[in-house]
């Protein structure tokens, strides 16, 4: 690439924060289904989204949805520099199965100096060793999904997002005892040991929960707390 197309994509400085704001660049490294996804979400978002992929056929595919796409190897540390990725500040390793790729990757990511490195990796021993050669976040898409999965299947949670080891956010409908009370009558919090966040009234939409809030049957509840005791409330339900 010229000049003139380099300097396209060094919209973000070096220094500050290291999380993204919409309109900063990002590049996306790999665009396979995660990093196709990740990518084409990123744009939708406002984020100014270089997509890297070795596979003709995949940059062909993706781009009339991602801002830039271009084929090259995504370890190598001349080709980064080239794309000017060295002058982003945010960049995200998305290869998937092929374990060397991904890791000489975010080392290339790294050695050229990208201030915000993400990486996806499909095990904790993975995820250790892109820790080691530079990468900043690491993500485990498919063990999240799978923890997920797993908390919805039996019905009564209808999501679920863990916030840490031991603090979850969950989905659930409201427990029949609980209908037609208001919060502060039902003592949510000192009884069942969460907080509910917000109410989703049948065929409305989400809104901040109060102490006068009044549920009903029906209604949808996003309720904090520890882990256990965000489960426990689900079952109630």
């Amino acid at each position: 690439m010229g000049d003139k197309s380099r300097r396209q994509w060094t919209l973000g400085q070096h220094g500050g924060p290291a999380r993204a704001e919409p309109g900063e660049s990002i590049a996306v490294l790999g665009l396979g289904r995660f990093g196709g996804a990740l990518a084409s979400e990123l744009v939708r978002l406002g984020y100014q989204v270089l997509g890297v992929d070795v596979s003709e056929s995949t940059v062909q595919y993706y781009s009339p949805t991602i801002t830039h796409v271009v084929q090259a190897d995504v370890t190598n540390t001349a080709a980064l520099v080239q794309l000017g990725i060295d002058e982003m500040p945010h960049a995200i390793v998305a290869v998937g199965s092929d374990l060397e790729a991904s890791i000489l990757a975010t080392a290339a990511l790294d050695e050229v100096g990208v201030r915000s490195v993400w990486a996806k990796a499909v095990s904790r021993q993975h995820g250790r060793i892109l820790e080691r050669v530079g990468a900043h976040h690491v993500v485990y898409p498919e063990h999240d999904m799978g923890h997920q999965v797993a908390h919805m299947i039996g019905g009564r949670i209808l999501d679920w997002f863990q916030l840490d080891e031991r603090f979850a956010l969950v989905e659930t409908a409201v427990p029949e005892e609980l209908v037609g009370r208001t919060l502060a009558d039902s003592a949510v919090r000192e009884r069942f040991g969460v907080t509910v966040v917000c109410v989703k009234p049948a065929g409305g939409s989400f809104t901040y929960a109060t102490v006068d809030t009044v549920l009903a049957r029906g209604d949808l509840l996003v309720v904090a707390g520890e882990t256990a005791a965000a489960e426990a409330f689900a079952r109630r339900a």
